[in-house]
């Protein structure tokens, strides 16, 4: 009875693997017994290698990502990254460096900018230039700017300009019209004006002017208002041949009598707030030639003045119009 119960384990074993065996012929005849002994030291871990587990074991799929690792970074093995080379691209040819570079541009003469200022810029840069018009108002300038020759308009209007050079306008054999309004002019060269052959209207009004340059015949307007004129600033006879001047303003200054004798062609003469306090028979009129007649002057301004229009009422037998002033 004891040697049954020994050999009762192996028996289920063997019952077992027949079961479970895969078909084929392996079975319980192929396996010699007598080759085994089976005793109480035998390892049951030796009968499990009579089986075979290749079917049995779990196949790891290689895949792209691979299980986190439990190991210290500092431990870990890494495989450097390689980025892909860019992307081939045209070449494109390099310009050839310069050998000098300029130090500023030069619009020097009388090229599409005008000359150069004393401001590093050419004017039609700093100014605005339409055509043969140069536009310069409120520009900070302190002197009048360089000009293009063929200049017939300028304006230089609420600037800081302090005088005016014999220079500044010279050759420009073209120049019709200068405004020079509201700046801080106080002195003009003797030549600044004189030789412009074409000029027409001369406006300064707003300035500091104690005396006037002397000034070409051609003009037609003359505006001084609102300066220092004094009557010894201003050369004898001044207007006198000046056939083509229409209108005279100079009111606002320190003027003592009327500048006579004026052009017959003269308009309009405005000499309000002035220092006037006299006339006389020659201021409008013409003594010697009691039929004399001023016809085209219909506008005098003499209020604001001193003088006391009814104690010389021969001074206006000739006018078509009296003047505008205190009369008591």
């Amino acid at each position: 009875m004891t040697s049954i119960l020994r050999y009762l384990p192996l028996t289920l074993s063997l019952l077992g693997g027949c079961l479970c065996a895969p078909p084929g012929n392996v079975g319980l005849d192929s396996l010699n017994l007598e080759n085994y002994d089976l005793t109480e030291e035998t390892d049951w871990e030796t009968i499990h290698l009579l089986y075979t587990y290749d079917d049995l074991e779990s196949k790891i799929e290689v895949g792209t990502v691979a299980p986190p690792s439990t190991a210290p970074l500092a431990n870990r093995k890494t495989t450097p990254h390689k980025t892909p080379p860019p992307a081939l691209e045209e070449e494109v040819p390099l310009r050839p460096r310069p050998t000098q570079v300029p130090t500023r541009l030069d619009f020097g003469g009388p090229g599409l900018f005008g000359p150069q200022t004393g401001m590093g810029l050419p004017t039609c840069l700093l100014c605005v230039c339409i055509g043969t018009s140069v536009y310069c108002d409120d520009a900070d300038l302190e002197d009048v700017p360089p000009l293009p020759k063929d200049t017939t308009y300028f304006y230089g209007r609420f600037n800081k300009i302090t005088g005016v050079r014999d220079t500044d306008f010279a050759h420009l054999k073209k120049l019709k019209h200068i405004d020079l309004t509201g700046n801080q002019i106080a002195e003009m060269g003797e030549d600044a004006l004189r030789t412009l052959p074409t000029l027409e209207e001369l406006l300064l009004p707003e300035n500091r002017l104690w005396r006037l340059p002397e000034l070409p015949p051609t003009l037609r307007r003359i505006d001084v208002r609102h300066n220092r004129l004094i009557s010894t600033g201003m050369r004898p006879e001044a207007f006198k041949d000046m056939i083509r001047l229409e209108f005279l303003y100079l009111s606002h200054n320190y003027l003592d009598f009327v500048p006579a004798p004026l052009p017959d062609s003269l308009r309009v003469l405005n000499l309000q707030n002035n220092n006037i306090q006299s006339l006389s028979e020659n201021t409008f009129c013409n003594q010697h030639d009691p039929s004399y007649i001023r016809r085209a002057l219909e506008d005098i301004r003499l209020d604001g003045n001193p003088i006391n229009l009814s104690h010389f009422p021969g001074a206006y037998g000739c006018l078509p119009r009296l003047p505008t002033g205190r009369t008591r």
